[in-house]
């Protein structure tokens, strides 16, 4: 006899970050990845913008001059606080030494540059295009939700999503954000791979 599915049956639970094997992390990583290009894509179309103007490559180097400048700034700034504020006070749960420590470099940088393309384009091209940088940054924070529970990483947080909203806007073209999220990613990914190898 065939069981019938009950919904009422279904249990919710909160699941740590070491409690899931790699390949199912990966596959939560990518697949909220493609679901936040899809919905940047669908915000997009919806607010009547050309997504092949938005992904138009820079004019100038001034775009990639802005992405190293913040991505520089971002990191030196991150490693001052490591240095001297205790770790638990911005701890994320291990969610980024997990996707990091044991990566090869190649997919260090892979991960950093799909995760750099999605959430620009849903959070500089379509998001901040709506209500501005301001707000953009608070709703980028509050995405973010594993750093919420300390402010210092929700304060960083809000801190990058505002430099990449204003370097966005400074230079005129996505790649900016772009840049400077990869290399932020890339830097800090390279970082915790490192560290914990030594």
């Amino acid at each position: 006899m065939k069981k019938k599915f009950d919904i009422r049956k279904i249990k919710i639970r909160k699941v740590k970050v070491d409690e899931i094997d790699d390949r199912m992390l990966l596959i939560n990583l990518y697949a909220t990845q493609v679901l936040t290009l899809i919905i940047g894509i669908i915000w997009l179309l919806f607010q009547h913008q050309n997504l092949l103007a938005v992904m138009a490559p820079p004019r100038s180097l001034d775009a990639v001059w802005w992405g190293l400048g913040l991505a520089a700034a971002v990191v030196a700034i991150d490693l001052l606080i490591s240095r001297w504020v205790p770790e638990d006070a911005s701890d994320d749960g291990g969610v980024n030494d997990r996707i990091f420590r044991s990566r090869a470099v190649w997919h260090i940088a892979v991960i950093s540059l799909v995760v750099a393309i999605c959430e620009e384009l849903l959070f500089r091209g379509a998001i901040q295009h709506a209500i501005g940088p301001y707000w953009t940054s608070i709703v980028f924070a509050a995405i973010h939700v594993r750093y919420l529970r300390h402010w210092i990483p929700t304060g960083l947080v809000f801190s990058i999503s505002y430099g990449l909203g204003f370097i966005y806007e400074e230079s005129g073209t996505l790649w900016a954000p772009i840049i400077a999220h990869f290399a932020i990613d890339f830097i800090m990914g390279l970082i915790i791979r490192f560290r914990r190898e030594s």
